[in-house]
């Protein structure tokens, strides 16, 4: 993994925090329930920092006016959030 190239951490952050949000996911209390590790959670941020998606997320995020049912399609974090939710 290239540093470098990893994307600003809070942006990430926060659209990893909001993507779970619009799907009713908590990830705080994901973690609290056994349902997510540490490791898991911070393997999401950092896949998020390496992806090139963050716009379209953005977008994504932009878009929802209801509880969303799946994560974006494109998002590198869909597999874990789609079975948290």
């Amino acid at each position: 993994m290239n540093l470098m190239r990893l994307g600003a951490i809070d942006r990430h952050f926060f659209l990893t925090r909001g993507v779970a949000r619009a799907m009713g996911i908590s990830l705080t209390e994901a973690m609290a329930a056994g349902r997510l590790t540490v490791e898991e959670y911070g393997r999401m941020i950092t896949r998020c920092r390496e992806s090139s998606c963050a716009g379209n997320c953005e977008a994504w995020l932009a878009c929802q006016k209801a509880r969303a049912t799946e994560a974006p399609p494109d998002c590198v974090n869909a597999e874990t959030l789609n079975r948290l939710r």
